[in-house]
């Protein structure tokens, strides 16, 4: 018994309101990550292990770079004193705020004033002794006749050789820019410059985002009415620029996609309720969807939603074929069971094809498995055994059209293929091979939009502020924090001849702010015990005009560097030496990786081969990225074995050799078909690409089965074509709209699939669909 016509539109638009209901549920609760290294492979080197940790959290991916400009210098010194202010209140998004109008000393934090004698290494080589000390206080009294005298007097009691001083000017960026007005500008003088470390790592777009608004809204206050503006580059910025054109261009695409849709079936089926009834599946599928990857995963990417969305939206196709192939006196239920079989088939098909996502290394991958996977069962299920109870009795054949009718008629005349085929596949399969541009694209950066402009900007300020070069690292392991601080220590003196032949301007390393305890401890050693101590500072003073019990801090600061506990990485806690050290020191879980930054490279492979040998690793990100890419291979196994078992099930459903061939052959087809395009074009695969192309193969599929499906019944078949018309218009309005897009990866995925709607609807239509037994002569106006 069938529930009558106003209960079936209730239970309708209540279906559609317990869906607005369990969607604002399950995105209140949802956990959404941003971190796009769950789409990389993992990691099998230790080179590519350090790529993902370094772009995510090291100091290279944490920068931002900024300038400001529009202004006459004092304006503009004044602007970046109040924005360095402004944004070093901010402790939840900014590790680190520098425009060079902070104090040295400022760096270090009072009660670390005792231990500078363990930061020095003044006295590595030869001990603090009466006759250094006494050059030293000869100094001093130079220094209290000239105007420095203000500030140095002050420190004399407790710091007589201004070692305070020496230590926090080591610490400084050894290419720090010209100041104008106290704070950074760049060398033509007319950008103040300033540089922060954001607590998000580089592959927090969220934490990115919240940092760049937070710089951009403290500057639009402080620059408001100067005509002052802001530069903002950097890894995250650009991480934020993509992220913001990526959301404009889905929200245009999406809001054509909704009325194109929308226009399409009310066309097509003349009625507002098909609209309605053809969104629950597809709606109930991506919130099935969502809660499965909720419940199986700590955190939902990102990605995974937007991708896996896009990707079910195959299932609009379920119910489309369930209303064209609707007609007088049958019964919606017998026209769901009819068409089980050849959907369960596609279904089964397209699902078996994204399992074998579960064994490609990439967890994203494996989210967007159970993602699309739940949807298509939910969607599948959901058509069988809900949409017949809720579709009206049709009072009319929708594909009973003259326009079909002529259309059906055009198709019987075209010429069936045959040996064209195999010369189709052989010239495409030519292609693939003789096109001389490589096939896979090894670079990650291409497939991030961000201007040539923008690229070049950030070199010029990376320059200008002497930031770390980000494609070389240097990076030593070790099991533990002590051992890794040593190991990066014994680099020193190799690098230092480096820089002194201008191989390399400067480099960074977490040593340089916190020694290692092997090394503060021998700065222990060669401080003078409290009687030597005394001694030497009489004889210091001989001859000076100074009294020694004015020295008296000095001495208590010596016996308590000499016997302190040697600083650990706990005391940097709420310093600003802290974040260059978390920057440079990564943990690995069962070992510490230090790296050493560098700047100013003029031959890498030179530096490198100088190098080789002292222990470390020289580590060239981009070639690791390289390498990183290259084994999404494991993506081509799994596609590879998705086929075999996608035949294997298509074979099992149809039995008959004829019919097996003439289903997959377009799809087959199609794939080299789309290859060869691509190829053609100059374009080099990457993972979205393929992932495209089996979402291309599940429609193929379908568009197969259900011409085989029609059998060679011409109303039957005229159905089927209207239902695959309209199932192809609406897949392909989507993406081509995405092949539209300045997005490199919507790009790929609407151009892909674009293509193979095309190529695997004629190629179906011409080899899967059987000739009709009979002309059609029931068509009406």
């Amino acid at each position: 018994m069938r529930l009558p016509d106003r209960a079936r539109t209730g239970v309708a638009v209540l279906w559609l309101l317990a869906l607005l209901g369990l969607g604002a549920w399950l995105g209140h609760s949802l956990k959404l990550s941003g971190d796009l290294r769950k789409f990389m492979p993992d990691a099998r080197t230790p080179a590519q292990k350090l790529l993902l940790d370094e772009l995510g959290q090291g100091p290279g991916s944490r920068l931002l770079l900024m300038a400001i400009s529009g202004s006459d210098p004092a304006t503009l010194a004044r602007q970046s004193q109040a924005l360095r202010a402004r944004l070093e209140a901010d402790r939840d998004l900014f590790a680190m705020i520098s425009n060079g109008g902070q104090s040295p000393i400022d760096a270090i934090p009072g009660s670390w004033l005792p231990y500078r004698f363990l930061l020095t290494d003044r006295y590595d080589q030869q001990r603090l002794d009466a006759q250094t000390l006494h050059a030293q206080l000869a100094e001093r009294v130079q220094d209290l006749g000239s105007p420095a005298a203000g500030m140095i007097e002050p420190l004399l009691p407790r710091d007589p050789t201004l070692e305070l001083l020496y230590v926090a000017q080591r610490l400084q960026p050894a290419r720090a820019p010209q100041q104008i007005e106290g704070v950074w500008f760049d060398r033509a003088g007319t950008r103040a410059l300033l540089v922060a470390q954001t607590i998000a790592g580089g592959f927090d777009p969220s934490g990115q985002q919240q940092a760049v608004a937070a710089i951009d809204a403290a500057f639009e206050e402080i620059a408001r009415g100067t005509g002052s503006t802001l530069l903002l580059t950097g890894p995250g910025a650009f991480s934020v620029e993509i992220s913001t054109r990526t959301q404009n261009e889905t929200r245009w695409i999406g809001v054509f996609d909704t009325v194109g849709l929308i226009v399409l079936l009310l066309v097509a089926y003349r009625s507002w309720k098909i609209p309605l009834l053809g969104v629950l599946p597809l709606a109930s599928a991506g919130l099935a969807g969502m809660a499965a990857v909720m419940l199986c995963f700590d955190q939902v990417h990102g990605i995974t939603l937007a991708f896996g969305f896009t990707l079910i939206g195959v299932v609009q196709d379920y119910p489309i074929h369930l209303f064209s192939h609707q007609r007088p006196g049958l019964d919606p239920r017998a026209n769901a069971r009819r068409l089980w079989p050849t959907l369960a088939t596609g279904v089964v098909s397209t699902c078996i094809a994204y399992i074998t996502f579960f064994f490609s290394g990439v967890e994203g991958l494996r989210q967007l498995a159970v993602f699309t996977i739940t949807g298509l069962a939910v969607a599948a299920l959901l058509t069988r055994l809900v949409m017949p109870e809720l579709l009206d009795p049709a009072t009319g054949d929708f594909a009973d059209s003259k326009l079909m009718g002529r259309l059906g008629d055009a198709i019987e005349r075209l010429p069936r293929p045959r040996w064209s085929l195999a010369l189709l596949a052989v010239i495409a399969a030519g292609v693939i091979v003789a096109v001389p541009t490589p096939f896979w694209q090894h670079d990650l950066s291409r497939l991030t939009p961000v201007p040539v402009e923008s690229l070049r900007h950030d070199q010029d300020l990376r320059q200008e502020l002497g930031a770390p070069d980000v494609t070389y690292v240097l990076a030593v392991q070790a099991p533990t924090r002590e051992a890794a601080l040593a190991a990066s220590e014994a680099l020193r003196p190799r690098l230092d001849a480096q820089v002194a032949k201008g191989a390399l301007a400067s480099y960074d390393m977490a040593a340089r702010y916190l020694p290692s305890a092997g090394l503060q401890q021998h700065r222990q050693q060669q401080l003078p015990e409290p009687a030597a101590a005394r001694a030497m500072l009489d004889a210091a003073l001989a001859g000076l005009p100074f009294r020694s019990e004015v020295f008296a801090p000095f001495l208590a600061d010596l016996e308590q560097a000499r016997t302190a506990r040697p600083l650990t990485e706990a005391e940097l806690a709420d310093t600003p030496l802290a974040a260059p050290v978390q920057g440079l020191l990564l943990d690995g879980g069962d070992h510490l990786t230090a790296l050493v930054s560098m700047s100013g490279i003029g031959d890498p492979q030179a530096l490198a081969a100088a190098l080789r040998g002292s222990g470390a690793q020289w580590i060239d990100l981009r070639e690791a990225s390289r390498t990183l890419v290259d084994t999404y291979h494991r993506v081509l196994v799994a596609m590879g074995v998705a086929a075999v078992l996608l035949a294997i099930v298509v074979a099992i459903a149809l039995r008959e050799p004829r019919r097996i061939v003439r289903v997959l052959l377009p799809m087959g087809l199609s794939v080299l078909l789309i290859l060869a395009v691509l190829r053609a074009l100059g374009v080099e695969l990457n993972l979205f690409h393929l992932i495209s192309m089996i979402l291309g193969a599940g429609l193929g599929l379908d568009y197969a089965l259900f011409f085989d499906h029609a059998g060679d019944d011409a109303a039957d078949q005229r159905r089927t074509l209207h239902a695959l018309i309209v199932c192809s218009l609406m897949t392909l309005l989507v993406f081509v709209l995405l092949a539209l897009s300045s997005i490199p990866v919507l790009r790929a995925i609407g151009a892909t699939v674009a293509m193979g709607v095309v190529f695997n609807f004629v190629l179906a239509l011409l080899v899967s669909r059987q000739p009709r037994a009979k002309q059609v002569t029931d068509a009406q106006p």
